[in-house]
């Protein structure tokens, strides 16, 4: 399976690693490469994550407070944002619309 990160998600995980790196130097890279990990997982396991918002799965970022949002289009992953759960979910509905 093909993914597809769009420029949104991609916008994301910097704007994460800014904000990881400026409270500990280093940190901003392990958030990425954790980031990147998750994501990498959809190649085997796109699809089997709950759906939100009416829309997107929800992959759980596994060692940040994280989700990846993503559809599931034929033979391509789309992951259309990277986002801090700790936000109003209505700030992240309106985020993903």
């Amino acid at each position: 399976m093909k993914i597809v990160i769009q420029s949104s998600a991609l916008a994301d995980l910097a704007e994460g690693y800014d904000f990881y790196e400026r409270n500990e130097t280093g940190l901003g890279s392990y958030f990425l490469d954790s980031l990147y990990s998750d994501i990498d997982s959809l190649q085997l396991y796109a699809g089997i994550h709950l759906i939100q918002f009416d829309k997107y799965h929800r992959l759980l970022a596994k060692r940040f407070p994280h989700g990846i949002y993503y559809r599931v289009e034929e033979q391509t992953v789309l992951v259309r944002a990277v986002l801090d759960l700790r936000r109003d979910p209505k700030w992240i509905k309106r985020r993903l619309q």
